[in-house]
């Protein structure tokens, strides 16, 4: 056993900058996967990470002649905020190098705290090679992110917090993996005192860099890594946190960014707090070996390691977790181009909840329609597409495809077929509201699609209160009058757009 580890971990020197997060049980996502789910918050501290431990435990015992030299690190965020809130309470100068992928909230941060920041590359590996020119030039002192043993002692922290605060049974604890400093430090302590708690290492299926050693048997470099969790986008695991993961981790379970999405939802719906993706990634791996084991009435616990994260990602964030947590589907699926077969294509979804519709007419045969759908699991998406092949459709399920649900989703429509400005004869086009409700759009296209025939569809479901609606149809001069009787019926707010520049550049 690394005695001279563990010793290191007891005396580190974190609490000056640093604080014992809590652990808490997260009672929705216990209740929905049939276990104790418990929670530890290093979101929590000061830098909203638990990378300020390592980083003020390795400058702090940095000797006087170092300390004047000041100080050098390259990090994608939550080590550079570590390492500037330690160097401005030392009083030590501090610069930072980071990829250029920064999220602007972590860059920020560390300007505010007191570092210099220099951005350079696209990923961290980039940026640590420019840390290291300038470290040659400048003779700074370098702070390696993860790779140093007081740094993996700082980390290691965390782990001797949760045998504390939690001395029960414990089937497994789930730690995020970046360049393995965390589950290094963590794995080493429990390992040595709960040799029967499985340490388990969560990382994204793109930035899978320990998954990769342990299977090779030795550090490997990836040739590339996703950026979407920029914390743990790392290249190759560390050479001395690889020397103790080797040892003391038991798995490592990978996990795609919708996957992450879910998770990051699921923190937000227990704590109202929102992590990074980094900071979720363990959640989403803990969640992924529950539905793998089948596990049932286990303690298990997450570190939610960051919070780190651009107000704007959550857009994404918030449309991909419902894919991520197989609670949303995405079809392609092609009708008939007739008046009358767009609303019988309504009823046969029934009155399910629908997330998105885009629809563009592009010949007279058939229609290709664009439908996200509301499901349980992925049994009621097969289901749909079951029940929707059993009625002649031909459906595509884009659940998986990254490019449709990406790209494609967004990009669904385009000019309607005709010469000229001629376009679809007699189109017009009108923009609803209507108040959001269970089955309140199938309400809404089962009355619009009676008469005319729909030319352009789209909506998508924001989660707001209202629905919003962008719609074209046929209508024939002579009976635009009656159209307008038609929209007072169903009583809902619109607004002829026929007229709007936009729809005669982009659709018309």
């Amino acid at each position: 056993m690394p005695i001279r580890t563990i010793k290191k971990i007891l005396q580190a020197r974190v609490y000056d900058v640093a604080v014992e997060t809590p652990v808490e049980r997260a009672r929705s996502l216990s209740r929905k996967l049939q276990n104790s789910v418990l929670l530890k918050r290093e979101d929590l501290q000061p830098v909203f990470s638990f990378k300020v431990r390592g980083a003020y435990n390795k400058i702090v015992h940095l000797n006087e002649e170092e300390k004047t030299r000041g100080v050098i690190c390259a990090s994608a965020g939550n080590h550079a905020q570590g390492v500037a809130l330690a160097a401005t309470r030392l009083g030590i100068k501090a610069v930072i190098v980071m990829p250029q992928t920064t999220p602007e909230i972590k860059v920020k941060a560390v300007r505010a705290l007191g570092g210099k920041v220099v951005l350079h590359g696209d990923a961290y590996d980039q940026a640590a090679a420019e840390a290291n020119k300038l470290l040659d030039k400048h003779g700074y002192t370098y702070i390696h992110p993860f790779d140093d043993i007081d740094v993996i002692a700082g980390q290691g922290t965390v782990g001797m917090e949760i045998l504390r605060q939690h001395t029960g049974p414990l089937e497994a604890v789930f730690v995020p993996v970046g360049g393995g400093g965390l589950i290094a430090g963590v794995s080493t302590y429990i390992k040595y005192l709960r040799p029967e708690i499985k340490v388990i290492g969560v990382e994204p299926v793109d930035s899978n860099c320990l998954q990769a050693a342990l299977k090779a048997g030795r550090r490997v470099m990836l040739p590339q890594v996703g950026l979407f969790a920029d914390g743990v986008a790392v290249r190759q695991v560390g050479k001395e946190t690889f020397k103790l993961a080797r040892k003391y981790v038991d798995e490592v379970i990978t996990v795609t960014t919708d996957e992450m999405c879910a998770a990051i939802k699921d923190l937000f719906d227990d704590t109202r707090s929102i992590n990074e993706p980094a900071g979720a990634l363990a959640v989403a791996g803990l969640k992924k070996y529950i539905e793998r084991s089948g596990i049932r009435d286990a303690n298990l616990m997450a570190i939610c390691s960051g919070a780190n994260v651009n107000f704007d990602r959550l857009r994404h964030v918030a449309e991909r977790a419902e894919i991520g947590e197989q609670r949303e589907a995405v079809f392609a699926v092609t009708i008939p181009e007739k008046p009358g077969s767009f609303r019988r294509f309504c009823q046969h979804l029934g009155r399910r909840s629908i997330t998105e519709f885009n629809y563009r007419f592009s010949s007279a045969d058939a229609a290709h329609v664009f439908v996200g759908v509301q499901t349980s699991d992925s049994v009621e998406r097969n289901q749909i597409v079951s029940s929707l092949e059993a009625k002649g459709y031909q459906v595509l399920d884009l659940s998986g495809n990254e490019m449709a649900k990406l790209h494609i989703r967004h990009m669904v429509g385009g000019r309607g077929p005709g010469s000229g400005n001629a376009g679809i004869p007699d189109e017009v086009l009108y923009r609803f509201e209507f108040p959001e409700r269970p089955g309140a759009l199938m309400d809404f296209l089962g009355k619009l699609g009676q008469y005319w025939n729909i030319s352009v569809f789209h909506y998508r479901n924001h989660g707001a209160a209202f629905g919003r609606i962008l719609v074209g149809l046929q209508v024939p001069p002579r009976e635009r009058s009656q159209l307008k009787k038609y929209f007072a019926e169903i009583g809902f707010p619109y607004w002829e757009e026929s007229a709007n520049p936009a729809y005669r550049l982009f659709l018309k």
